[in-house]
């Protein structure tokens, strides 16, 4: 398989990006090739008006299995034992969560299979995630003497802190059930239904105003690394902004009016 085609993108006439993790013989893994593909495709998913939401999936059996194994064994083959190769990529996946944190469009997990070590970071680092009732996430890293602290970042951000230190203290697999009550993913459903449901999550988040989305969502990820004061000064300052939005007038008058809104992303 050339590197071309370990992602595949598909976009709708709603302006959903489906991005496709096909790279199934290796689990998914986030190779280097696979990492530099999702980054850029972030990137461009972020400053494409066409794009309204997007979705990351993934084919095989596997939504993703972390980092590959075999790559980072040759890394070791190194002068310096692989330190200056650990040190690029374990930069570069930081970057993609971030990207995908930081992209002003809503990113959907849509999840079959296992998603394991830095493909449970993925999940994560998502601003809502799907599962299948067959999807397991774990953190396995203490059963190969290598602790998920990358992983942990994510992860500590979505689930109660106990909860995380189960799983990355354990390395034990949870279900998508356990992984719903704890925050993990949004929703479980039936395998079959699960591109089913996905797809009319993000057709409602797509149906509203992207600048209203791009506002909300980096404010929402900005505040809550804040006090609760400065939270709040912080919000109340977006939402004079947003107010003074064309859309949010629109919207107002639409609501006010008992009409659809008609928006402009403005």
């Amino acid at each position: 398989m050339q590197d071309s085609d370990i992602l595949l993108s598909e976009l709708d006439d709603c302006g959903i990006l489906r991005l496709t993790l096909n790279d199934a013989r290796r689990r998914n893994a986030l190779s280097d090739a696979m990492l530099t593909r999702l980054g850029a495709a972030v990137a461009d998913a972020g400053v494409n008006r066409q794009v309204r939401v997007v979705v990351l999936a993934a084919n095989g059996p596997a939504f993703c299995a972390g980092h590959d194994l075999k790559e980072l064994t040759a890394g070791r083959a190194a002068p310096d034992k692989g330190r200056a190769y650990y040190a690029r990529i374990m930069a570069l996946c930081s970057g993609v969560m971030q990207a995908i944190v930081t992209c002003p469009k809503p990113v959907i997990a849509e999840v079959t299979g296992i998603a394991t070590a830095a493909g449970c970071q993925l999940v994560a680092s998502c601003d809502l995630a799907m599962a299948a009732a067959n999807a397991q996430f774990s953190t396995p890293g203490v059963h190969i003497g290598l602790f998920c602290s990358t992983p942990m970042v994510a992860l500590s951000r979505n689930v109660a802190p106990k909860h995380t230190m189960e799983m990355l203290l354990t390395g034990d697999m949870i279900p998508a059930s356990r992984a719903a009550e704890i925050g993990l993913v949004n929703r479980v459903v039936a395998p079959e239904a699960l591109r089913a449901a996905t797809t009319d999550l993000a057709r409602k988040i797509a149906s509203k105003s992207s600048l209203t989305l791009a506002t909300g969502k980096r404010a929402f990820y900005e505040q809550r690394e804040m006090t609760l004061a400065t939270s709040y000064d912080h919000a109340s300052a977006v939402m004079v902004e947003n107010m003074l939005a064309r859309d949010a007038e629109e919207g107002i008058g639409a609501f006010i009016a008992k009409r659809a809104p008609q928006w402009q992303d403005c």
